[in-house]
Parts: structure tokens; sequence; C-alpha cells
């Protein structure tokens, strides 16, 4: 037995030595840093560096990703050279050895002689563009110039922070980075179908169509209940957009519910909680295109990753826990009568004195507004269909366009793929499934659309319909139409600018790899599992502070998505895990810039909502804050359980509508009757 001891102890310690020698090797040739030069030929000139004391060499292949562009650069002694890049001013090298990532960024020079020289770019620098925006957003309080502070300061990174790099990093922000966010063809059919679908909105309003759908339905208004069953049931009616859902819901039931001393905090929540919620989740609206373009813009940066943004907009859905569940808690109270919380004192205030807002504050006016803008053409009939039938155009004519495009799309790389088939729709269906047989058929269609094509269809199509209802009906001339439609446009230009800026800024991140360094830095020291809860709040956080859920959409889409997906992929999470987070995250800055603008009194629905419903604005914001917050907080615990348990969508949404009544239940109070 001692012998056999001795033996084992021999082994043990051999093996213990080989460990010993291979760990020791490995961490030899750890890579530590990549080493950039410039001869005069052109040529840049690589050094690898594989430990410490730089007495370690390498000799062989090496995986470089070079601007971008995977290569495999021969070493010699450690040294390589690569040619300059053409066309650029920068050289981004990655490189990757057994576990060892290397971010190297560099400024590239050409003098009059033609020498090149490089100058290394710290990459924590490259979160100071998203960084400045958000902080002078939180400031100044204006997205627009803070996004623009934001470009700014990319540039002048990029330039050198030299004086002369002052004026060129000024000017470049609109000859370079504006005009490259306007000339992008995605870019383009985004801005004209957001632009299109805003003059619709204001052709339906002033001819009266928008009101006789509200009239139409005030028939069933009889009681408290039944009357915020009414408003709630408009704000969803009215998806498309949350300024004409605000306005024109708020000051169509406002008499109705006046009748039923519904209070007016009430009927203002009602309005805020349904203009918002269901223009950002609702597949149709003035919000899809800008939501589309961040998502696709973010998505771009990321290598290994494709598919249709509106694709995965919709996949999104299942984890948009904050809008949906807002939707059903504003339900929940109306049929349960009970209220808590401020929300509850306004209420018993108004059933029992008839009260409808607080004594001791003031009513806003409602003459500082623009709802006239909005409101029908005096003398016209409200005739329900002239909203009706422009608005079933759009979606109708934006289903058609997205099978249109997916299923020549479809059969395109059908028949790379060799398979042969008739080009008809119902050849295209049988077969789709040969493209992706783990995906369903109407996931890979869509995926396969060209949804730029079909909004664009779409938004036309609604646009042309609701001029020649007005034509019809007699309501508008053609010059009355095309200055009602450019009035709609006129009201989307401040969203337009919005919109590109957040394009710019992206594309200033892009240049700078702010993804790249940002995944470097928080890749294995945050769990893939709380990307979502950290991205609802700072989503929060930043449109509480800004009172803007698109310019809080344009600065973290480009952050947050490209981050979470390398996360992920460092964390070693296979595909199906990776993709839940990752719909999860584009939900969660979608939900979180809702939350935020619900909570946020400088909100622009927030103040549209008090104005429409004649309601004081501190009132509204007082009364809605507990309510908002309570979503808020089921919203962020299921963002969590969603993806950490893995249980279908349906379940989670049952958890959190189950969580909202007990609540509704045990701190609810009973509405009494009116007298």
């Amino acid at each position: 037995m001692s012998g056999n001891d001795n033996i084992m102890k021999i082994k043990n310690t051999i093996f213990c030595c080989l460990i010993f020698l291979i760990s020791f090797s490995t961490f030899a040739l750890d890579l530590t840093d990549i080493i950039v030069s410039t001869t005069n030929d052109n040529k840049i000139e690589l050094f690898a560096e594989f430990d410490k004391d730089k007495t370690q060499t390498f000799n062989g292949e090496l995986a470089l990703s070079i601007n971008g562009e995977d290569k495999n650069i021969k070493f010699k002694d450690g040294k390589a050279q690569i040619d300059a890049p053409e066309g650029k001013h920068h050289l981004f090298v990655k490189a990757k050895f057994g576990e060892s990532s290397i971010y190297k960024f560099l400024r590239i020079k050409k003098d009059a002689n033609g020498k090149i020289s490089t100058s290394e770019i710290p990459l924590w620098m490259s979160l100071l563009p998203p960084l400045i925006a958000i902080i002078m957003a939180l400031i100044l309080r204006e997205v627009v110039l803070s996004l623009f502070i934001g470009i700014f300061s990319g540039a002048f990174i990029l330039n050198g922070f030299s004086f002369s790099g002052f004026f060129d990093a000024l000017v470049s922000v609109v000859d370079t980075y504006i005009v490259k966010a306007l000339t992008d063809s995605g870019h383009a059919s985004v801005i004209i179908f957001s632009l299109l679908i805003g003059g619709m909105v204001a052709i339906i309003s002033r001819n009266g169509g928008m009101a006789g759908v509200v009239e139409k339905l005030a028939g069933f208004a009889n009681s408290p209940r039944n009357s915020q069953l009414v408003t709630w049931f408009l704000g969803v009616a009215i998806f498309f957009d949350d300024y004409a859902n605000t306005l024109i819901v708020g000051n169509t039931v406002r008499p109705m519910t006046d009748k039923h001393r519904v209070s007016r905090e009430k009927l203002a929540y009602i309005v805020d909680s349904t203009a918002a919620p269901v223009a950002a989740v609702a597949f149709i609206t003035t919000w899809i295109g800008a939501e589309i373009g961040y998502i696709s813009g973010a998505i771009e940066q990321i290598d290994g990753l494709s598919g249709s943004a509106y694709g995965m907009f919709l996949s999104s859905l299942n984890y948009a826990f904050y809008p949906i569940l807002t939707l059903i808690f504003i339900l929940m109270l109306v049929f349960m009568q009970k209220d808590y919380g401020p929300m509850y004192k306004a209420e018993v205030r108004a059933r029992t004195t008839g009260q409808l807002y607080s004594s001791k504050q003031k009513a806003e006016s409602e003459n500082d507004t623009n709802m006239d803008d909005l409101s029908p053409i005096e003398g016209i009939k409200h005739n329900w269909y002239n909203a009706f039938i422009p608005v079933m155009m759009v979606i109708l004519i934006t289903i058609i366009g997205l099978v249109s495009t997916g299923m020549a799309s479809s059969f395109s790389a059908l028949v790379e793929k060799g398979v042969e088939l008739p080009n008809t729709w119902g050849a295209i269906w049988e077969n789709i499934n040969t493209l992706d047989p783990e995906n369903s058929k109407l996931g890979i269609l869509i995926g396969n659309s060209d949804s730029y094509v079909a909004l664009l269809w779409a938004s036309l199509a609604g646009v042309v319909s609701a001029i020649l209802l007005s034509f019809a009906g007699r309501i508008m001339n053609l010059e009355k139409a095309i200055a009602t439609l450019l009035e709609g446009i006129q009201t989307m230009m401040p969203a337009i600018i919005i919109l590109v800026l957040a394009w710019s800024l992206a594309s200033i991140t892009e240049e700078l790899h702010t993804a790249d360094y940002l995944s470097q830095m928080i890749a294995g020291n945050i769990s893939p599992y709380l990307m979502p809860m950290l991205t609802f709040i700072l989503a929060a956080a930043i449109a509480f502070a800004t009172g803007s859920s698109w310019g809080t959409m344009a600065i973290l889409y480009p952050l947050m998505l490209p981050a979470t997906w390398a996360v992920c992929q460092t964390a070693g999470l296979p595909t199906e895990t990776a993709m839940p987070i990752f719909y999860n995250v584009i939900s969660c800055v979608l939900a979180g810039a809702v939350f935020g603008d619900h909570c946020s009194p400088i909100s622009d629905t927030t103040i549209l909502s008090s104005l429409a419903t004649n309601c004081n604005h501190i009132d509204h914001v007082r009364t809605q804050l507990p309510y908002a917050i309570t979503v808020g907080i089921v919203s962020i615990a299921l963002g969590y359980f969603s993806v950490f348990v893995g249980l279908p969508s349906i379940i989670n949404f049952a958890i959190g509508v189950g969580i909202l009544f007990l609540v509704i239940k045990f701190m609810g109070k009973q509405i009494p009757d009116s007298h």
C-alpha cells in the first residue's frame, strides 16, 4: 500500500507540474499590449507584446479587427505591417488572443510631404460625447442643444483638441455628421413617414373625423365609471400619435366626465397614461419611425447580429411591461372604483362636493395652448369615418407592404439557396421555413420585409385618403387641405430635429467606438440579467430630467444595445438565451423613457394633459406620480424576473397584473357615489 501511495504521490506531483507549466506558458503568452508606430512608406507597424517584461515575441497569425474589418495579420518576431487606411483619419485595432482583448484607437495625420504620424486617443474619452449629452440635458433640460453639444465634443476629440480643431469640429457637426444622417436612405424614409403621419393627423382632426369618433362613443358614458371607460377606450383607439391623443381626447371628453363628477386629476391621469404608452407599443404610430431608426442604428454597430429592426421591435413587446401594465392598471382602477393616495382625495372631493379641481390652485387656462390647431373647422359635420378610413388605410397598407416586401425578399433568398419554386405568395409561404427552420414563418417574413417601404406606402395612403374624404365632404378645398397638411408636418419638426441629431450622435459614438469601450468596461463586471433593470432605471432618470422620451431613446439605444450584446457574449450565453435579454433591453429603453416622462413635471405630454383637461398642472403631477411609481416598480422587477427565470411572456404579464390587483385591493379605497 505504501508503494502504491508513493507512486500515486509521484503521479500527482508530475500532474501538478504539468498544470503549472501549462498555466505559466499560457500566462507567458498572454497578450498585454499592441504598440502602433509608422514607417515612411505609407505603412503602419504593429508590435505585439506578450508579457510584461517584453521578452516574449510572437511568430504566426494574429486575429485582428482593423476599423471593423476582421483580418488575420502575420507577425514575425512580434512585428507586422498593415497599409494605412484610405480616406480615414482614424485607426481602431482590436486584438484577441486567448482570454486577452486589446483595444487601440489612434488618430492618423499626414503632413504636407505625405508622412504619416499617429497619436493615441484614450478609449475612455469615447464615453464623453454621450455623457456630455446626458449631463447637459440634466442641467439645461433641453434635448436639442444637449445633443448638439455631445456631437461637437465627439468631433473635437477626433480633431485633436487643437485651436484649429475647434472650428473644424464645429463645422463637421453640420457638413459631416448631420449631412450623413440626412443622406442615409433609411433615415430619409423615417423622416418622410413621420412628416406624412403628422400631416394626416392634422387633416383628420380639422375635418371633424376625430371629433366624430369621440361623439359616437359619448352615448356610452352614462355613469362615472363608464365615462372613464370611454376615455380609456378613446385613448387606446387614438393610438397613432400621443399629442393628438392627449389634445383631442382631453378636450372632447371633459364635458362628459364633468357631468358625472370625475375629478380633473383623474381625467388628466387617464388621458396622459393612455397617450405615450399606447403610442409607444402600437406598431403604426408617429413613434414607430423613430424607434425603428434608433434600433436599426444600434444594430449596425453590433458584429454578428443581423435582422429587421421592425421584427426586433415586435419581439421586444413581449417585455413591454410598463406601457402595457399601465393601460391595464387604469382599467382595474376604473372597474374596481378604487383609488389611493392624493388621487383618492381628489376623487372624493369631486364626487361629494362637485368641485372638480382644487380650490387652492386655479386651474390652468387653455388660452395659452395650440389646441385650436387640432380642433375641427367650425360649422362642419363631425363624421367618424373621416378619421376611421385614413387610419385603417395606414394599418392595412402597412400590413400589405410588410407582406409584399417580405415575400419578394424571401423569394430572392430562396432562389439563392437553390430552392426552385414559382414566384407566388403561396409557394413562398410554403417554403419559407427553409430559410430558418427554427423560426416561425411569420417571423421570417417580417424579418425579411422592408419596413421603411411599407411605412412610406402606408403614410402616403393615409394622407391621400384623408384629403379625398375632405374633398368629398366639401370640408376643404385643395388649398386648405395642403395648408393643413403643412401645419401637421410642421408639428413634427421638433421630433425630426431630435431624430437627426440622435443619428449624428450615434455616428460619433460609432467612430469613437464607444460601444466597444463600454462593453470592455462592463463585460464581466455586470451580469447580463441585470442589463434590463439597469437600462430601465437609466432611461427613467434621463426622461425625468429632460421630459423627453424621444431624447432618452436617442441617447440610450446606441449605447445600451451594443453593450448588452457584448455583455451576453462575454458571459458565454448562447444566442437563444441572449436574444430575450436583448429584446428586453430594447423594450426597457422605451418603457423607462415613458415612465420617466410620466413622472416628469416638464414633460410635454404631461403638460399637454394638464392643459387639455383644464387641470392644474401641479395637481396632475402630484396625483399621477404614485400610480406611475407603482407600475414602474412592478415593471422593473418583471424586467429582471422575466429573463432570469425565462417564463413565457403571458405568465410574466399575468404576475404583474396580479400584483397590481392586490395593490389596488389592499391600498385602494372605495370611491363614494355622486350626490
